[in-house]
C-alpha cells in the first residue's frame, strides 16, 4: 500500500532530524581537547559533590547528566538555578564543582548565581555553545557544545543543541567512570532494585553446566563416539580432552557438517583429526556478560569453561544465558 504524501514528508523530516542531531554529536569528537581533560581532572580532584544546573530544556539535560554521574561513581545532584536564588544555594559548598549548562551562555538565572557559587569556593565548568559568552568567560573550564544548526525546521526549538550537551555529559561521565576504576559490581550496588544488577553480578559459574551435563570425550575417541556424546549432551558440541582433563579442542555441529562433506569413516577416524583446535574458553569467575561479548565477537554459540590450569570445569551456551536473563 502506498503511503500518503503527508506520511512521506514526515519520514523525510524525521530522517533529517536524526541526521542533523547525529552530525551535531559527531562534530563534538574533533573538538574534544585539553579543556575536556581539564574538566575531568577538576572533577576527579573535587573534595565535595558535583552540582549540575540548567533551566528549561538544558535543565532536563542537566538532571539526566547529574543522574548518570551519580550512578557511575561521581557523587552528583541537580540544582535548579532559580531555586538556588531562593535558598538552595546553601547546597553548594567549598570543594564542589558546579556544572552550568546553557547553550547561549546568557541564561539570567545561571548568571545571577555564578558569582555566589564562585564566592563559596566551588569550581565552575560551563557547557555552552558560545565560547565568548559571559558564562563561558567566568568558567574555570568551558566545554564547547556548539552545533551548526538545530534540528527544528525553524532552527528555534532546542534539539540538536540539547542532544550535543547530553552526549558531552555522557562522555564526561564515562571518562570519570574509567578514571575511577568503577566496575560492573560497583554499578550494581547503585541499582539494587533494577534488572541491571542481575546482569552485572551473574558469573559464568552461576549459569554454566557442569558434571555429567558437560559433553566430553578423550582425545583417543573415534568420531562415532564423539557424535554419540554430542547426542547425549544435547548441546550441539562436545569437548575433547587430554588424559589430564585439559581442553584440546571442541567438536560442534558445524564441524560435523563439514566432516560429512568429506565422507570420512566415522568408526576409524579419531576425533582429534576433525575437531576444532584452540576453542574459545572462559574462566568460571568471569562475568556472564563477558561470555556474551566473546560469543558475539567470535560468532560462536558455546564456550568451554576452564580453570587456571586449562582443565574443563563446565560449558556454557546461549540458551543458558537466555535462561539467566543475561541476554
Amino acid at each position: 500500500m502506498n503511503a500518503p504524501q503527508g506520511s512521506l514528508h514526515a519520514l523525510e523530516l524525521a530522517r533529517r532530524v536524526l541526521e542533523i542531531e547525529a552530525d551535531a554529536v559527531r562534530a563534538l569528537i574533533a573538538r574534544l581537547d585539553e579543556r575536556f581533560l581539564a574538566a575531568v581532572a577538576l572533577i576527579l580532584a573535587c573534595k565535595g559533590r558535583v552540582i549540575v544546573s540548567g533551566i528549561g530544556k538544558s535543565g532536563h539535560v542537566a538532571r539526566k547528566i547529574a543522574s548518570t554521574l551519580a550512578s557511575t561513581g561521581t557523587p552528583a545532584y541537580f540544582v535548579h538555578p532559580a531555586e538556588a536564588s531562593h535558598g538552595d544555594l546553601g547546597m553548594i559548598q567549598d570543594g564542589d564543582v558546579f556544572v552550568a549548562i546553557s547553550y547561549s551562555g546568557k541564561t539570567d538565572e545561571l548568571l545571577a548565581i555564578v558569582p555566589l557559587v564562585k564566592r563559596r569556593g566551588a569550581k565552575l565548568v560551563a557547557v555552552s555553545g558560545d565560547a565568548g559568552s559571559a558564562l563561558a568567560c567566568e568558567a574555570d573550564v568551558h566545554l564547547d557544545a556548539s552545533v551548526a544548526q538545530e534540528a527544528c525546521p525553524h532552527n528555534l526549538a532546542p534539539t540538536a543543541s540539547t542532544t550535543a550537551a547530553l552526549a558531552l555529559g555522557d562522555a564526561l561521565a564515562m571518562a570519570l567512570l574509567d578514571a575511577r576504576g568503577f566496575s560492573a559490581d560497583d554499578f550494581a550496588r547503585s541499582h539494587p532494585r533494577g534488572v541491571l544488577p542481575r546482569h552485572a553480578l551473574v558469573h559464568v559459574s552461576d549459569v554454566m553446566r557442569r558434571g555429567e551435563s558437560v559433553p566430553r570425550v578423550p582425545d583417543t575417541a573415534t568420531l562415532r563416539a564423539a557424535v554419540l556424546e554430542m547426542t547425549r549432551g544435547r548441546m550441539g558440541m562436545t569437548a575433547v580432552l587430554d588424559a589430564a582433563g585439559g581442553v584440546l579442542g571442541i567438536f560442534t555441529d558445524g564441524d560435523l557438517r563439514r566432516t560429512l562433506q568429506r565422507g570420512v569413516d566415522f568408526g576409524a577416524t579419531r576425533i582429534t583429526e576433525v575437531m576444532t583446535t584452540r576453542p574459545r574458553t572462559i574462566r568460571p569467575d568471569a562475568l556472564a556478560v563477558e561470555a556474551v561479548q566473546i560469543m558475539e565477537r567470535n560468532k560462536v554459540n558455546q564456550l568451554l569453561v576452564v580453570d587456571a590450569q586449562g582443565a574443563l570445569v563446565g560449558v556454557l551456551n546461549t540458551h543458558d544465558l537466555f535462561r539467566a536473563k543475561v541476554i
